[in-house]
């Protein structure tokens, strides 16, 4: 498998110098594995820190300045960050008002943030913690106990962040973003596995003719294999997994988001497909972002997230947001 790296062992801080010399407004330490807002930290305002695995770019580096996060942590290819890297970015982006971490439901990231919260706690850190498990097509996996954390992760950082930008306290930010990680379901198909820089061949055999449904986002398969359908097929059949659990009353936010190597120009024709079921269902969707923003390394297919939004919710999603990986309002 041909990839555009130097050595697999140092494909994670390669990035990292890259980021660096792409994007000034960033503060990136290469040898922590560490990326803060420059202006960090920011006075009046909670600190909201996220990490993860790499290899699902742009989250969460890219999700790091104004209207998002203040900080992120990324670990090795689909490994979690360590405690010491949360504990670190906590004390960048700490102004005196605390600091929110936001966790993706998979056990190293939620056994490792919770030793950084202590950790951060025992320096005079506030700390506050809301964790992401919006993926409705498993319940337990070879990652987690209980539901993934996917593309509703995207969702939490945009609007937590933005009403911490207004200044709201820990609480505040805190309660929102348990509302937007509670209001977000996910489901994600794959077309083709993926490839991790350390093993070069994909994470598991999928033939040709062949798609699995309900992937997660380390490339591991799905809950389930079919033969090849098409995009309505397939809108169809993600569309209800989320709804019949989501069970929407009013307006929603949805995300259809690439996998990492899916083009926009099929993504965007899955978009209409998916807002063709939502029309069929009645339920009115309040905005759409379609894009590459939650992915596994070059796994190719899709995923799509809905999440409730009330008033505020919407006030805050549109609100400025300026980063790597998304912008607007600026």
């Amino acid at each position: 498998m041909k990839m555009l790296i130097n050595v697999p062992e140092n494909v994670v801080a390669d990035a990292l110098r890259g980021m660096s010399a792409a994007h000034p407004e960033l503060t990136v330490d290469v040898e922590n594995r560490i990326l803060v807002r420059r202006d960090a930290p920011v006075g009046d305002k909670v600190g909201l820190v996220s990490g993860g695995g790499s290899g699902h770019e742009p989250l969460h580096g890219g999700f790091v300045g104004r209207g998002m996060l203040d900080a992120a942590c990324p670990g090795a290819i689909f490994t979690s960050p360590v405690p010491d890297q949360m504990t670190r970015a906590a004390a960048a982006v700490d102004s005196g008002n605390g600091v929110l971490f936001i966790v993706k439901n998979y056990t190293g990231d939620v056994l490792n943030f919770d030793m950084a919260a202590e950790l951060a706690e025992d320096e005079g850190i506030q700390v506050g913690k809301v964790l992401v498990e919006d993926d409705v097509a498993v319940t337990d996996s070879e990652f987690t106990a209980g539901r993934r954390g996917t593309g509703g992760t995207l969702f939490v950082e945009k609007i937590a962040g933005a009403l911490a930008d207004e200044g709201a306290p820990l609480e505040r930010v805190e309660a929102i973003a348990r509302q937007v990680s509670q209001s977000c379901r996910s489901f994600g198909v794959a077309l083709a596995p993926c490839t991790t820089p350390a093993k070069g061949s994909p994470t598991f055999d999928l033939p040709a003719g062949e798609l699995e449904l309900g992937i997660g986002i380390h490339g591991e398969s799905g809950r389930e294999r079919r033969p090849m359908m098409t995009s309505g097929e397939i809108a169809d059949f993600a569309v209800d997994a989320v709804l019949s659990d989501l069970e929407p009353d009013g307006p929603v936010l949805a995300l259809v988001n690439g996998m990492g190597a899916t083009p926009l120009i099929e993504l965007y024709g899955f978009c209409a497909e998916v807002q063709r079921v939502l029309d069929e269902r009645r339920v009115p969707v309040a905005r759409t972002l379609v894009g590459n923003y939650v992915t596994s390394l070059d796994m190719a297919g899709a995923s799509v997230t809905l999440c409730r939004a009330d008033e505020e919710m919407l006030r805050l999603y549109d609100a400025p947001v300026n980063t790597p990986g998304l912008r607007w309002g600026c």
